[in-house]
């Protein structure tokens, strides 16, 4: 239940802990000193990298954070200052954390976008320094009459106070009264030290005093999408393609590729990314399986950008027009999908950049270009610019190219390879974009070292490409899920892509179906923003030798797949995301990156992690758990103990409740130890909600 005087009322935020908003009154006796009278320090949400402000998405739960302290034993509180984008100004009142650090906490749902500010107070705390006193003493029999005229004093204090309520303070002065009544016993007293209405009211409305007042921190708060979605990627070259008489194969259209909108909606798909659409280069085309000798009919590599055809503003001829490309995307509109461009900043040898700005690109001694590279992978189809040689240009064109694409209806970009590109050309842009359109998302594509990754993120990507095609086991998967929820969620979200035209890690290619269901499960419920690359639903996991990636990979030839004919054979994976996206949609502690708890299992191979958003949190005011139970391991069947922290989500330790599996829909009584058997190969995880009682 929200505690404030306006809950009446919508408001931009929901939180437990809110009190009536009074002004803040800083103690008079600042010193010049850095330290401040009651010290504040680490304040969260924070950005590690630069002087970059942390971020969250709307109707996301954030935890604010705080170390603060006084010297000796009196007690001090702590309260948050929130102000919306559009001026409401809450309160909420902080609790330790009791951790031995001095750390304190509250959390709060944001349900406004834009830009927030928030302030820390720390204030010693009469009535809790009397409370825990009083309590010990006059139960001790010490210093009683001083305990309870000091408390009478505090009441007196509060009833004083014209901002409170009449019933309150008639109620605060008759317990003066009784404090100081000399037929109350002790036993009375201590009635009145512990009394719960007391307490809240002073909770509610503390006396402050040696207020102390934090630094103003920006906290930027983006639309929804930014942080929840699931993500699906198709080429729409592959989509309505079909093989002529002669063997060759006719390229899709936007057109044909629409058809396919109706499947990708009903597996439950929020975002479609599509691969660059641009011309492709004819100079140094890649044939199939990237080799260097293309025959007529190979398309070439859609990241090999820009011909005598166009370049990065323009699509390509087989597809269409850019008027059929704007019908596309509001075909996918009206399936509920939005449309996500991939913005990549490089040019095949016959961009015409090549001739208009050769600058643009690094000349080697012997006056070639310098082609793309990643050792041992070459890039004879690409140049990468070089941002170093005229940035200016640079920079309007880019700009020029994303602001193009906006107009045609894209707000949802996916970037080629950030890392390559300097950190501060991405900060310039995406403030440039956001600051005229807050809906625009970028996300990168950043299969980088760990610096580089966040410190994008930071800069200023709402979404970015992560290590979690690589994490397999329980034991990587643990330190890297809780990571992702705890140590960089202020201003990395995650988007757990299970594949891409690049990835196709050994475990795929090596763990057969049961790998493909369990990938799946992870990725859709550990995180609020996951997705799959086409080809997922129907196994491909053949790779090309030595490499992770697909052999015959879409990225050089068209692909013809035959979706309806494998869900009829009941060979397609479609009915289990389709399930897996329902279960997000109904659950929202799924859409919730940072409420991730880690439980425990006998067996090295059995994942345990579960999802709790409160009910004074939630938009709908709703409590939700899920608990996820899932057998890493693809080849085997597990059989183990479960170990579970039922305190995350209010069940008492040692205390059964119901649980129901989203999956198969069996239910069971469970309680903090329980058994469970996994196997890969029928059933490889649960799912489970936590039923409310009735």
């Amino acid at each position: 239940m929200v505690t404030s005087t306006r809950a009446s009322r919508s408001l931009p935020w929901r939180s437990a802990t809110a009190i009536p908003v009074r002004d803040a009154r800083p103690w008079q006796a600042e010193r010049n000193t850095t330290t401040r009278r009651i010290p504040l320090a680490k304040p969260a949400p924070t950005v590690p990298w630069g002087d970059f402000r942390p971020k969250a998405f709307v109707g996301e739960v954030v935890p604010f954070r705080i170390t603060a302290f006084r010297e000796g034993h009196d007690l001090i509180g702590v309260q948050l200052r929130l102000t919306s984008p559009t001026g409401d100004v809450s309160l909420h009142r902080l609790r330790s954390l009791a951790d031995g650090f001095d750390r304190w906490e509250t959390s709060v749902t944001l349900l406004e976008q834009g830009l927030w500010h928030f302030r820390f107070e720390a204030f010693a705390d009469d009535f809790a320094t009397w409370e825990h006193a009083a309590g010990l003493k006059i139960a001790a029999g010490v210093d009683t009459a001083l305990m309870r005229e000091t408390g009478a004093r505090l009441f007196d204090r509060a009833a004083a106070e014209r901002s409170r309520p009449a019933a309150q303070r008639r109620a605060l002065k008759a317990a003066a009264e009784r404090l100081r009544d000399p037929g109350t016993d002790d036993a009375a007293a201590l009635e009145i030290v512990h009394d719960e209405s007391i307490s809240s009211y002073f909770h509610e409305r503390p006396l402050t005093a040696l207020m102390t007042l934090g630094d103003e921190h920006d906290l930027l708060v983006e639309r929804e999408r930014a942080g929840v979605g699931a993500w699906y990627e198709f080429f729409p070259r592959s989509e309505g393609a079909r093989r002529l008489k002669d063997g060759t194969i006719k390229s899709g259209t936007f057109r044909t590729a629409a058809k396919r909108l109706p499947a990708v909606a009903g597996m439950g798909f929020q975002v479609l990314y599509l691969p660059p659409i641009h011309p492709i280069g004819t100079l140094n085309r890649k044939g199939r399986n990237n080799t260097l000798d293309p025959r007529p009919e190979d398309p070439g590599s859609p990241w090999a950008i820009g011909s005598a055809a166009g370049g990065h503003d323009a699509v390509h001829p087989d597809l269409g027009t850019l008027a059929d490309f704007r019908a596309f995307v509001r075909a996918a509109r009206a399936e509920g999908i939005e449309v996500a461009l991939d913005l990549a900043l490089q040019a095949a040898p016959d961009h015409p950049w090549v001739k208009e700005h050769p600058e643009w690109f690094t000349t080697l001694p012997d006056g070639s270009i310098a082609y793309a590279e990643n050792p041992p992978k070459k890039y004879q189809d690409i140049y990468p610019i070089n941002f170093d040689n005229d940035p200016d240009g640079i920079r309007a064109e880019v700009l020029r190219i994303v602001r193009h694409w906006i107009a045609q209806g894209v707000k949802v970009f996916r970037v080629d390879n950030p890392h390559t590109k300097p950190l501060q050309f991405w900060e310039w842009l995406i403030s440039t974009v956001n600051a005229e359109n807050p809906d625009v998302v970028f996300l990168a594509e950043a299969f980088t070292r760990p610096a580089p990754l966040q410190s994008l993120a930071a800069a200023g990507f709402q979404q970015s490409y992560t290590y979690f095609t690589w994490r397999n086991t329980k034991t990587e998967l643990e330190e890297f899920l809780d990571g992702l929820a705890h140590e960089t969620a202020d201003f990395l979200r995650p988007n757990l892509f299970v594949n891409t035209p690049d990835i196709l890690t050994e475990y795929l290619q090596f763990g057969g179906r049961p790998a493909y269901r369990i990938r799946a499960a992870i990725a859709a419920t550990a995180a609020p923003t996951y997705g799959v690359y086409a080809g997922y639903e129907l196994y491909e996991n053949v790779a090309r030798p030595g490499s992770e990636e697909n052999i015959d990979n879409e990225k050089y030839e068209y692909k013809l797949r035959d979706w309806e004919g494998a869900v009829d054979r009941g060979d397609s994976l479609a009915p289990f995301l389709t399930r897996l996206n329902e279960i997000r949609r109904e659950h929202p502690a799924l859409r919730q990156l940072r409420n991730l708890s880690i439980h425990w299992s006998d067996d090295d191979a059995i994942l345990v992690y579960a999802k709790h958003l409160d009910a004074a949190l939630a938009p709908d005011g709703r409590s939700d758990t899920v608990i996820v139970v899932v057998n890493t391991d693809p080849h085997s069947v597990r059989e183990t103990m479960v170990h579970l922290d039922t305190s995350v989500w209010g069940v008492p330790p040692g205390d059964t409740y119901e649980v129901e599996d989203l999956l198969t829909g069996a239910r069971w009584h469970w309680a903090d130890h329980n058994y469970v058997r996994l196997d890969a190969f029928t059933e490889p995880v649960h799912i489970l909600h936590v039923k409310e009682p009735r």
